[in-house]
């Protein structure tokens, strides 16, 4: 139930902080529906999210990837992470302006946050991989500053850097892993803040084991509820390690 356990499909974590990219299989999605390239919508004067489900009344300019509704703006790229072995969708990322935001959403207990510990995971993690890492204060609270390790297209060993963020919500959590120029610039940072500010997480009622990823689906394509898992139970989608990629299905604007 770790929140960085791989599963045999993925690749090696040197391999996967490699380059931009690399490492994955894309595809050209088909016309599954587009992200709104309006203002992202907020729900009240003052407001600010990430949502939940239960603040907001209707999808807006969003796009519906089930347990995500995110919010588009122009010239994002969107693309979805789907896992090699269960062909589940396993999260989303976005990409405008060379800068990136990778996104998932987790089940979390009733009554506590998981955001700390899963901080304190992902420090840990860094570190073991020969990384860096920073825990600061940011745009959404406390946030990890990290650099990783990574091979060049030239083959030169290098960094990587990576802003993790997070929110506790209700029954939920939701991360959000920025590269590229919004790692270490704050300007080039703000368009991707405001998008992760303005998603809405769509939490079901099914009993979900802490850290399960909660179901998402391609935009416009609805999916059957899923069976409800027993408290406790193994879960129902593959756990899924940060400091990876899987393959994704990508659909540029």
């Amino acid at each position: 139930m770790g929140l960085f356990r791989r599963s045999a499909s993925q690749k090696s974590s040197d391999e996967a902080v490699a380059a931009e990219g690399s490492g994955t299989e894309e595809t050209a999605a088909d016309a599954v529906g587009t992200p709104g390239t309006q203002a992202p919508v907020v729900p009240a004067a003052g407001a600010r999210g990430p949502f939940d489900s239960s603040q907001v009344s209707e999808l807006g300019a969003r796009a519906d990837l089930g347990a995500i509704w995110l919010p588009g703006v122009p010239g994002m790229e969107l693309r979805m992470e789907v896992d090699k072995k269960t062909q589940k969708i396993t999260g989303a990322a976005v990409a405008v302006n060379g800068s990136a935001l990778q996104i998932q959403a987790f089940a979390a207990p009733k009554t506590m946050g998981i955001w700390d510990e899963i901080r304190e995971e992902i420090a840990e993690s860094v570190r073991q991989q020969g990384g860096t890492v920073d825990d600061i204060p940011g745009t959404f609270g406390r946030e990890l500053l990290a650099k990783l390790p990574a091979t060049g297209p030239d083959g030169q060993k290098g960094f990587r850097a990576a802003r993790f963020v997070g929110v506790d919500g209700p029954r939920w959590f939701l991360r959000g892993v920025l590269t590229g120029k919004a790692a270490a610039d704050p300007e080039a940072a703000r368009l991707l803040e405001s998008v992760f500010a303005n998603i809405v997480v769509v939490r079901d009622q099914n009993a979900r084991p802490p850290r399960d990823l909660l179901a998402m689906h391609l935009p416009g394509q609805a999916q059957r509820p899923a069976a409800a898992a027993p408290e406790g139970a193994a879960p129902s989608l593959p756990t899924f390690d940060p400091l990876t990629r899987g393959p994704e299905i990508t659909e540029r604007r």
